[in-house]
């Protein structure tokens, strides 16, 4: 066994920084994917961990729905205000680090499963987020666009300002088909990487977790608190909170 791989069995506590960094070092077509657990050291609360908003709330997977959208609108738009429009949410270190890989040249893209936008706020370009963004709202009748600050002016059920139709968030909803335009270059950005980094997701949501099968011949690394079943076939496993683990990586490479 490898000297990266054993260090899933010593939690990588000491070292995992460097070790990391190192790999980082080593590539030149880095590809992350990540999950919630990103964007939790920011504030933004998870779905499907023991203590995330499934847990809390067992309506959460049927009101993220098209069809409760349209039927129930002053539920949905209550819980997405609630979960999804939250103010001061800033980047943490996983952001600004996967931000300054890629002015370094080294990152091909971020594969994202978050709604949230930071990645974009922390000067990341190269995005491809497969279940939308929570920030932008479009008219499904004329398909205008508006900002997060122009439906938190307007009201609880926003309206189009011009057709008067049904304004909704361009995220992907249950029952939704992911983009296949994304879906396509997320694929080809991973078949590409000769670096994968997983950070802050269990691997459970699907089509998106199976994305991590394309990968060729590049290492594969994982960062996430809890097991995702694909420990096996990694070459780094790190159970650190990503945000200040990727803090420490951008400290090492800025000194």
């Amino acid at each position: 066994m490898s000297i990266l791989k054993s260090c899933y069995k010593e939690v990588c506590s000491v070292n995992s920084a460097e070790k990391l960094n190192q790999l980082i070092d080593e590539a030149n077509k880095i590809v992350f994917f990540g999950g919630a657990g990103v964007s939790t050291e920011s504030g933004v609360p998870d779905f499907r961990s023991e203590h995330g908003i499934y847990k809390k709330h067992l309506g959460a997977e049927s009101i993220l729905t098209p069809m409760f959208m349209k039927r129930q609108p002053e539920e949905f738009w209550a819980f997405y205000r609630k979960f999804f429009m939250m103010e001061n949410i800033k980047p943490n270190g996983a952001h600004y680090l996967l931000a300054e890989l890629e002015k370094e040249g080294k990152l091909l893209a971020v594969v994202t499963q978050n709604v949230d936008g930071l990645h974009q706020e922390a000067g990341s370009k190269r995005v491809l987020e497969l279940h939308g963004n929570g920030g932008r709202f479009y008219c499904d009748s004329c398909y205008e666009n508006y900002t997060m600050d122009e439906v938190r002016e307007m009201d609880h059920e926003p309206k189009c300002k011009k057709c008067d139709g049904t304004v909704r968030p361009d995220i992907v909803l249950y029952q939704e088909s992911l983009d296949g335009r994304v879906l396509e270059q997320s694929i080809q950005a991973i078949q590409q990487s000769d670096l994968l980094i997983v950070g802050g997701t269990s691997l459970t949501v699907y089509p998106a977790a199976g994305l991590i099968r394309y990968q060729r011949n590049g290492k594969l690394v994982i960062v996430n608190r809890d097991r995702t079943g694909s420990e096996g076939s990694a070459d780094l496993v790190i159970t650190e909170p990503i945000g200040q683990l990727f803090d420490e990586i951008l400290k090492l490479r800025q000194a």
